[in-house]
């Protein structure tokens, strides 16, 4: 019967391999593996966050700050484009620019039942935006990315015309255009330097 050598003295056992199979719970992608982080997003499967690239900056205005910001805009194109039976382009539509604080900013409309605060809040602005519509999270090369968290009518990037898929996460380019619900569309826009 053949004997199984022990293992030398002071010999460290492998830790078991993480699951495979499993998403990314921030951007949806496949974890590789038993890769600690996410390839797409960096979400770290160890700790649970998403890495910064440095520490929040105290909060300033939007014209004020050196980050990224969005535009956030009705916008008459996108809606007529949709067609949306029942709902009426608002006759005074205001645009707003806000700073894209890292390392997420949710797009939605706040629900105190639902629990939900997204940092783009649209609950007064756009009836076609759901409640958890989408996500721009910040990469750790700097990149901002976009992912839909299974809205009800869809989030679409520029002039494309199929929706991101429930999960399906996309890079952003400064200039790049997010639309969201009936009429919303957020333009993103790169530090200035």
């Amino acid at each position: 019967m053949p004997v199984t050598p022990a293992a030398p003295a002071g010999a460290v056992s492998p830790a078991p391999a993480a699951a495979t199979g499993t998403e990314c719970p921030i951007c949806g992608t496949p974890r590789a593996g038993s890769a600690r982080f996410c390839e797409d997003c960096g979400y770290d499967h160890t700790t649970g966050k998403v890495p910064t690239l440095a520490p929040p900056a105290p909060a300033v205005p939007a014209a004020t700050q050196g980050g990224w910001t969005a535009t956030v805009r009705a916008d008459r194109e996108y809606y007529e484009a949709n067609a949306i039976d029942g709902v009426d382009f608002p006759a005074e539509a205001a645009e707003s620019t806000v700073a894209l604080p890292a390392p997420q900013v949710r797009i939605g409309r706040r629900s105190s039942s639902k629990g939900t605060n997204p940092e783009i809040d649209l609950s007064d602005s756009d009836p076609g935006v759901s409640h958890s519509h989408a996500l721009l999270t910040l990469s750790v090369d700097g990149a901002w990315l976009v992912s839909d968290l299974g809205s009800t009518n869809g989030t679409y990037l520029n002039d494309e015309q199929s929706p991101l898929t429930a999960g399906q996460t996309r890079a952003l380019k400064d200039g790049d255009e997010v639309h969201v619900g009936a009429w919303t569309t957020i333009t993103l826009h790169s530090p200035t330097t």
